[in-house]
Formats: structure tokens, sequence, C-alpha cells
């Protein structure tokens, strides 16, 4: 499952990423890091951005970067 299919207000935890590249250093930085708890909190009436809280910071993400993001719930 990843991050992109996570439905409103469900939390989960971050368990690793699909692949590899530019986008999961930039995501490391914002603290995406595997361990780390996510919640979704809304999406835009179109889907894309996502926006999430980890950790306590909000973060808007892409549904691309989201789909990257592997999770298991809580």
């Amino acid at each position: 499952m990843t991050l992109a299919d996570l439905t409103q207000e469900h939390t989960s935890r971050i368990t690793g990423f699909t692949e590899q590249g530019e986008s999961l250093s930039r995501l490391h930085a914002m603290g995406v890091i595997p361990g780390a708890e996510a919640t979704l909190l809304r999406t835009a009436p179109l889907g894309d951005p996502m926006q999430i809280r980890i950790e306590g910071t909000l973060l808007s993400i892409r549904k691309h970067d989201a789909q990257q993001i592997r999770i298991e719930l809580l």
C-alpha cells in the first residue's frame, strides 16, 4: 500500500519507498522517513495535491510522490 491509497483521517506508518531518485532525497529532507507516522488530512478537489501530517508537520505533496511512499496502516 502507498500513501496515495490512504483514505482521509487514517493513520499509517511509513515503511519505505518504491523507487530511488531525486524526489526521494527531497522527501527525506521534508521528514518523510521510514518509521514516521503519516495521516492524510485532505486532498484537492481533483485529488492532487494531498495534504498530509507527518510527525506533526503539515506537507502538501503531489500524488505522484505519494505513490512512491510505502505505508502500513496503524
